[in-house]
């Protein structure tokens, strides 16, 4: 095994001139910590302090390397942890968040309503004309922002590139889930309420309030979001303070909620465009098949992820206060998944070794 350079905390507290925390509270009795807007300052947590498995840290590594992941987080109550970067990517590098982004789009939406310029439960037509598919217009009318939001649209699936052509008629909407790039209907949605492109409204209302960095780019079939591993774990925070940032609350907590709680009656494991784990059962993209049991065994019941294709992951847990993040190319190159993969019950038996 070839030797790394690791990039740990420690490295970085030299490297970004990071600030440490009282390490004498535990999580839950810590008080949320918010990275600077305008800097690179991030407070760190000790590993040791934590009581968590030093001695299981390599292997953790090493299966993220040979998984050929970028980047690697973890955040307890807004502190970082562990921040490792692999394959040449560093603090400053971008990489995409691919179906990970639909979180973005979803909160985007969310603030849109909350601030009057749509409701989520009116006709898509309503904002974008009729037309927009080659459904009849009944069929097509008979479709809402939530069900976008919920893949619950019931148009075809088999062509992921969004065209008139393509967008047509499978079952009513809402009878029927299915993972689809329908979904950056929403992005036009919130340009034509607004009255901004969606990428200005984007930037103003979230992505500027919570120090972002990164950028939209024209993928071949959606755009795409690309930015840093803590830009990625910023919107994870702010995840994790249920939309909060520090004492703005940037998104609603009613639809915030909503969106990390089962949202239709046909995939239990599915919100907002955020992956539910703990349920029933669960559905994949690209199939109607329902798979017994929850959605990744090896992670907590309560976690929330947003999840990309090639294994981009925003992993929340609330009760451990504990934001998680992986950035890569795919775990498997020969057989890249769109966003659930076994990837993810693989990683958190490492994960677990750690933190248990």
């Amino acid at each position: 095994m070839k030797t790394k350079i690791l990039l740990s905390i420690f490295t970085l507290a030299l490297l970004f001139t990071n600030c440490s925390s009282d390490d004498t509270t535990t999580p839950n009795e810590e008080e949320i910590y918010f990275p600077p807007i305008n800097s690179n300052t991030w407070e760190t947590k000790s590993l040791e302090n934590l009581g968590w498995n030093s001695n299981a840290v390599p292997a953790l590594l090493d299966y993220l390397e040979q998984k050929h992941s970028k980047s690697f987080m973890i955040l307890i109550n807004g502190r970082i942890v562990m921040e490792e970067y692999f394959n040449g990517h560093t603090a400053t590098s971008t990489w995409q968040w691919n179906s990970a982004g639909k979180t973005l789009v979803g909160t985007t939406t969310g603030i849109a309503e909350q601030e009057g310029f749509l409701s989520i439960n009116n006709k898509v037509s309503n904002y974008i004309g009729t037309g927009w598919t080659s459904e009849t217009i009944e069929k097509e009318n008979l479709i809402t922002n939530k069900h976008l939001l919920t893949m619950t649209s019931g148009l075809s699936d088999t062509n992921n590139l969004v065209t008139t052509a393509n967008l047509t008629y499978v079952a009513d909407a809402g009878s029927r889930w299915s993972y689809h790039n329908v979904f950056q209907k929403l992005m036009d949605v919130v340009e034509d309420a607004s009255g901004q492109t969606f990428e200005t409204y984007f930037e103003n209302k979230l992505k500027n309030k919570i120090g972002m960095d990164g950028f939209w780019n024209n993928g071949v079939i959606f755009r795409i979001y690309h930015s840093n591993t803590r830009s990625m774990a910023r919107f994870g925070l702010l995840a994790l303070n249920n939309g909060k940032w520090e004492n703005e609350q940037i998104i609603n907590t009613t639809f915030f909620n909503a969106s990390t709680t089962t949202s239709q009656n046909i995939n239990p494991s599915y919100g907002y465009f955020w992956w539910l784990n703990g349920k029933s059962s669960f559905m994949v993209p690209g199939e109607q098949t329902v798979f017994p049991g929850k959605l990744v065994p090896n992670a907590p019941d309560e976690m929330y992820a947003a999840m990309g294709a090639e294994d981009q992951r925003i992993y929340v847990i609330p009760s451990k206060k504990m934001v998680i993040i992986r950035m890569g190319d795919a775990s498997d190159p020969l057989n890249p998944s769109f966003a659930v993969s076994g990837f993810d019950n693989a990683l958190w038996e490492k994960i677990n070794a750690v933190i248990n």
